[in-house]
């Protein structure tokens, strides 16, 4: 192998040099915001699974649910719920051959993230009226 030189430059950009682009971070964000709602759903089994095996269980169940960790847990899973679907919606317009552009992928980043709060925040809006 040649003797070359290495010592003066980095071999490949690092986090702190290199900005990730804000479609690659939503990306990023779906796939854990998919494991994330195993969180969510592991709570609602318990609870399901609760109510219909004893009402001492149910309480137990009951009283984590509507504790404040239950409220964060179920309103993360929520959000998640709302950005993973935007995210699906946008991977099937990038299927489709739309929005392949950087600034169409830019825009579209920004609209997931906006949509998914506006609609998180819209739910439970909804769910503390009725």
């Amino acid at each position: 192998m040649a003797d070359v030189n290495r010592g003066n430059r980095p071999l490949s950009p690092h986090l702190q040099v290199y900005r990730l682009p804000l479609a690659a971070v939503t990306s990023i964000m779906t796939r854990i915001t998919g494991h994330a709602l195993v969180a969510g759903i592991v709570l609602i089994v318990w609870w399901l699974v609760a109510a219909v095996s004893s009402g001492g269980a149910f309480a137990v169940a009951d009283w984590v649910v509507r504790s404040w960790l239950g409220f964060i847990i179920l309103t993360g899973s929520m959000w998640a719920l709302w950005f993973h679907l935007l995210a699906g919606v946008r991977h099937l317009l990038y299927d489709a051959g739309h929005l392949l552009g950087i600034k169409e992928s830019e825009r579209a980043s920004q609209v997931l993230i906006v949509g998914s709060v506006v609609l998180a925040l819209l739910t439970l809006v909804i769910f503390f009226m009725f």
